[in-house]
């Protein structure tokens, strides 16, 4: 869900702070004012999750020198700075400091709204990437990500965790759509490289010279982008769609492997898509590249293979979905859930996803069924079913362990309003906790 912006509001006239306020409040944005920079100095940090609309003319410390200590603090705060009438040099100078932009006195109060839209838009932007590259270096963070405990998946993160620690090149494969961009993230954030440069490139994006150049330069005068080798020197490189390589940038990529020696500077992370296709990466790759690469080798699960990680997976996305789009989530019933496990997921979590966020708006509109929603998703299935059997036992602990952890997260960890929501006593509820690694902690 999009991060609420404030916008603070700094003049030395109570008269002209209360006007902005009341005005920016009657567009839904949420206010503070304060009287002086100094008293602003004390609240606007540089993850503030906002903007400012400063006066330049204010007693102490002025307009002009209020902008250069926020903008020392975060450059890329948005300040909209308020000027005298036809005041542009002092206008021009604030643009020059790193002001967002300015409004001459007297203002119209829409164009201030205007400003204020861009502005607020502008910050959340930068915030969602800070809070992006965040997760993105952060390994428990990335982990908690890779949601599941089935025995498929606890593989993966023992194998994610092992390979983040080596620091030979790792190759990742799996079906379309099952996470191997996230997996090669967290390889990076787990291991020792964490914090040093990553580097994601899609060698299916580009044509052939431009793929060449952009992976190994060089680079002409005018380009202000290294080569990708070069850029992410001493940290990790990623090369997603690595069978899109030709033979000749195949050589060229594995003599710069093997020139780096060992330990190897640059870790390359080569991420094949080719398994859906009834190829494997040893038929598209040369094979002394094959080699080199697949020496550390992960290969992430299909979402079929991952029994009841489907139902958790599929109850996350459709509550964040529907806190999104302000509508109650959707509760699975016990055939909806048997055919959740039951369906094949060509897509895999990718098509899971999308089936959460349609499943939300259907059920906003107040119709549909889940079944309808994976018979529209492979119409030349009746029913929809899997090849592999499963027994009705996991059908029944999946739906099980589905209910509680739903009812759990609605009451925020009660355990008295869950006995009561599932007619249970405290020691069956429990029994059935412990019996699937369910944590009250979790929920509060």
């Amino acid at each position: 869900m999009a991060q609420a912006m404030k916008i603070a509001i700094v003049d030395d006239e109570k008269d002209m702070r209360q006007s902005i306020s009341q005005w920016l409040a009657l567009s839904g944005y949420d206010t503070e004012t304060f009287a002086s920079a100094e008293d602003a100095l004390k609240v606007l940090g540089p993850d503030y999750p906002g903007i400012v609309i400063s006066d330049i003319k204010m007693p102490g410390m002025d307009g002009m020198q209020f902008l250069k200590k926020l903008m020392g603090s975060d450059s890329a705060l948005p300040v909209i700075m308020i000027t005298g009438h036809g005041d542009v040099p002092m206008a021009v100078e604030a643009m020059r400091v790193g002001a967002f932009d300015f409004l001459e006195k007297p203002f119209n109060p829409d164009r201030m709204s205007q400003l204020a839209k861009k502005a607020t838009n502008a910050r959340r932007l930068t915030m969602d990437n800070r809070i992006l590259r965040k997760e993105l270096s952060d390994g428990s963070q990335l982990m908690k990500k890779l949601i599941g405990s089935s025995p498929v998946m606890a593989r993966l993160k023992e194998d994610i965790l092992d390979l983040g620690q080596a620091d030979g090149h790792v190759l990742i494969d799996g079906e379309t759509g099952t996470g191997k961009t996230l997996v090669a993230h967290a390889l990076h954030a787990v291991g020792s490289r964490a914090g040093k440069k990553f580097v994601l490139m899609s060698c299916s994006a580009f044509e052939e010279e431009a793929l060449a150049k952009r992976l190994f330069g060089p680079m002409l005068p005018e380009d202000t982008q290294l080569p990708a080798l070069e850029e992410a020197r001493g940290g990790t490189l990623v090369l997603e769609d690595v069978e899109a390589l030709s033979d000749s940038l195949q050589a060229r990529l594995l003599s710069f492997i093997n020139d780096q020696g060992t330990p190897a500077e640059t870790r390359i992370v080569a991420i094949c898509n080719l398994q859906e296709q009834n190829r494997t990466c040893e038929d598209a790759l040369r094979s002394d590249l094959f080699y080199r690469l697949a020496a550390l080798r992960i290969t992430v699960p299909p979402l079929r293979q991952r029994g009841e990680d489907i139902l958790s997976l599929f109850t996350r996305h459709a509550e964040q979905f529907s806190e999104e789009y302000g509508c109650d989530t959707p509760q699975v019933s016990a055939q909806e859930a048997a055919q959740l496990l039951q369906a094949p997921w060509p897509g895999n979590v990718r098509q899971l996803i999308n089936l959460a966020e349609r499943a939300v708006l259907q059920s906003r509109r107040g119709g549909g069924t889940i079944a309808s929603l994976l018979m529209n998703d492979h119409e030349e299935m009746q029913p929809v079913m899997t090849t592999e059997g499963k027994p009705l036992k996991e059908y029944v602990e999946a739906f099980e362990r589905m209910l509680i952890d739903n009812t759990m997260r609605r009451h925020r960890g009660s355990i008295a309003s869950v006995m009561e929501e599932l007619c249970l006593p405290r020691r069956t509820l429990n029994e059935k906790m412990a019996k699937y690694g369910l944590q009250r902690a979790d929920y509060l």
